[in-house]
């Protein structure tokens, strides 16, 4: 037998989470097939199958935490044979002792150990009241004695013997102890006549992240946010012109962002304080821009980084960005590809936000807030028109970055989206 452990994943990292098993307990599986998926707080890895053979036990199920160097699995190696070829029945596996089915006993009924299924404070009510637990009916899961069911004692009234019946969770409230570790669970609160339930289930790896990052970002900076809008019919229109052509010279997709993404790279340039970061008591101001594009993934928001951005094309830009969404939707990131990074852009207006205050992710000191295209009446010229107007948010570190140079930014931003030929031209 082998043990299947957590390796390591990154210098900082030495807790992962179990988000998905590939394989069942029993099941054949041959070498390089991948075992499991496991959540760090920058991304997933997988472990995969060191030889062929039979994952034997799961030692650690979804949603559980585990250490590097843990083991959470049991895998048996064998020899590849017509006898266990994965288009065969695989071969028995030692199963784990199968789960007893949960019912409600009598009064007078006993756990494992023989003491009578007695909740702490059923027994603490009957021992004020001079009465012995073991003595009354449980109506509880399991035949536990609870503290309603000693209430009724006292007061007399009947409560009527219970057959062995399966329980679900919907018609009793369930009992977690405190000390017990659980992934998840579902909790039924009876009150009255009606049963309000709750799930518990443990902070995702990659969301503790954004959590104790975003706080850090609260606490540590001093974060300001201006706004402004941009009329999209240039854009739009360009990109209707050549979506055709673009697609068909580089098989892949003209979107907005390569526009968002270059228009922020040459506001970037104009303004270097936006795409600097506060260390120590020193400003480092960055002379490359890589910028994260924030995206939806399987497990929550994750902000996958463009290299160099000043070195790609439009089809660069865009290729990589459906990459990064293709791996992100699969939980397939790397953490180096979520490492670094000068400025983001995050584009809520896809979800339909249509104004916002995003918060700056550390150590960087300015997002770019992107939302919903709707069009509005505008004056143009003289006249009322109708046109896609698109909200700009530009969250700032004002330690570092003043409010004049922030409006500007913004400012650049709006003028090469409504002239685009600026970003061929360098104006």
């Amino acid at each position: 037998m082998t043990p299947i452990v957590v390796p390591a994943v990154g210098e900082s990292i030495s807790e992962v989470q179990i988000s998905q098993w590939l394989k069942k307990e029993g099941e054949w599986v041959a070498a390089g097939t991948d075992l499991v998926d496991l959540e760090t707080e920058k991304a997933s890895v997988q472990v995969s199958a060191p030889v062929d053979g039979i994952l034997l036990r799961i030692l650690k199920p979804n949603d559980q935490f585990a250490a590097v160097g843990e083991a959470i699995a049991e895998f048996q190696p064998a020899a590849k044979s017509a006898a266990n070829a994965p288009s065969a029945p695989a071969p028995a596996a030692g199963p784990a002792s199968p789960a007893q089915p949960a019912v409600v006993a009598t009064a007078g009924s006993t756990g494992s150990n023989g003491d009578v299924r007695v909740m702490p404070a059923a027994r603490r009510m009957a021992g004020d009241l001079g009465m012995s637990p073991e003595s009354i009916p449980g109506t509880g899961p399991g035949g536990r004695v609870l503290k309603e069911d000693v209430a009724n004692a006292s007061s007399g009234r009947s409560v009527p013997a219970v057959a062995p019946v399966v329980v679900s969770p919907a018609q009793a409230p369930v009992v977690v102890p405190a000390a017990t570790s659980i992934a998840a669970t579902s909790i039924a609160v009876q009150q009255g006549s009606q049963n309000r339930s709750e799930e518990v289930k443990p902070m995702s790896m990659i969301r503790r992240t954004i959590a104790t990052r975003l706080v850090r970002a609260q606490h540590e900076a001093a974060l300001l946010t201006t706004f402004n809008e941009v009329d999209m019919q240039p854009v739009m229109q360009l990109r209707n012109k050549y979506k055709d052509a673009f697609l068909e010279k580089h098989g892949t997709k003209l979107g907005f962002m390569s526009f968002y993404a270059k228009a922020a790279c040459e506001a970037l340039k104009r303004y270097p304080a936006v795409n600097a970061e506060v260390r120590g008591n020193n400003i480092v101001y960055k002379q490359y821009y890589d910028i994260g594009i924030a995206i939806g993934g399987g497990k929550g928001l994750v902000v996958p980084v463009l290299r160099n951005v000043e070195r790609m094309s439009f089809a660069d830009i865009e290729r990589t960005i459906g990459e990064f969404a293709d791996l992100a939707k699969n939980n397939r990131l790397m953490p180096e590809d979520l490492e670094g990074g000068t400025f983001t852009i995050s584009n809520g207006g896809i979800y339909g936000s249509l104004l916002s205050t995003p918060i700056v992710n550390p150590p960087q000191s300015g997002i770019l807030g992107l939302h919903s295209i709707q069009e509005r009446p505008i004056a143009l010229n003289g006249q009322v028109v109708i046109r896609p107007m698109m909200y700009l948010a530009l969250t700032y570190d004002h330690r570092i970055i003043d409010g004049r140079e922030a409006v500007s930014f913004l400012k650049t931003i709006k003028e090469v989206i409504e002239d685009p030929a600026r970003l061929f031209l360098e104006l």
